[in-house]
């Protein structure tokens, strides 16, 4: 069973996409004429030019709104597709997800004949900056520990890139992570929290506890009071970063 058969079932219902960071991911993918979307889920940030999109899991294949890209079930590490498949591969916020990272790689610089286009998050960054793991959920830290992977090595892999900042804007759509970072009680709300899978993936009773301090603080006003410089911010920078490759 594919991981998001059980993750991704509300997925669609928070994961919107939102335009600010689509003409960033659209703007690294250039002047390309046909782009594959590798671990689509439920086909956030596909330009026009998506000609199909792999994921390995039914649940997001059946999110994907009418008019999206066709579709294949399939994983990164094995693409059923030939070499020099299309201009530009995409993969985004999910190789933390891959069984097998190089190998998964190693598939998008075979099929892409341009440019491969990865988002992805720094993971020392993220601890240091986003203050709900820092201050409330050290253990979802911990989770994202052991899965994500340095960026030096994932430019790496990809026979070298150029890592560009994604910051995240006060009001995103997409309910990723840090997504709501000017808006904590949003990760009150176990809704919320099923679409981003480092909380979808801690279990419940880890998280309690750090939660409920949260709540307090929110009530007593101690959050706004600590994080008063983030209440007139724009936009952030927490880690995310988007790697672009020419293959």
């Amino acid at each position: 069973m594919a991981t998001y058969d059980t993750l991704g079932a509300t997925y669609s219902r928070t994961r919107q996409t939102d335009p600010r960071i689509a003409a960033q991911i659209h703007a690294a993918l250039g002047n390309v004429t046909d782009v594959i979307n590798v671990g689509a889920g439920a086909g956030s940030y596909e330009p026009p030019q998506t000609v199909l999109a792999v994921e390995p899991s039914h649940v997001m294949i059946a999110q994907r709104p009418p008019g999206s890209a066709p579709a294949v079930r399939a994983c990164a590490e094995r693409l059923p597709l030939r070499d020099n498949a299309a201009d530009a591969v995409m993969a985004l916020l999910t190789v933390h997800h891959w069984s097998d990272l190089a190998a998964g790689i190693a598939e998008l610089r075979r099929v892409a004949r341009h440019r491969i286009v990865i988002l992805t998050w720094d993971q020392q960054i993220f601890r240091e900056r986003f203050w709900l793991v820092r201050e409330y959920l050290p253990q979802v830290a911990a989770f994202d520990d052991t899965r994500a992977t340095p960026i030096d090595r994932l430019a790496t892999l990809l026979g070298g890139a150029h890592e560009e900042p994604l910051h995240v804007p006060h009001d995103c759509r997409d309910g990723f992570g840090a997504a709501y970072w000017r808006r904590p009680h949003a990760y009150l709300d176990p809704q919320v929290r099923a679409g981003s899978s480092m909380l979808a993936q801690t279990p419940e009773d880890a998280l309690a506890p750090g939660l409920a301090r949260l709540n307090d603080d929110l009530a007593t006003g101690r959050w706004h009071r600590r994080h008063a410089d983030l209440l007139g911010l724009d936009s952030v920078d927490v880690g995310y970063r988007l790697l672009v490759a020419d293959a």
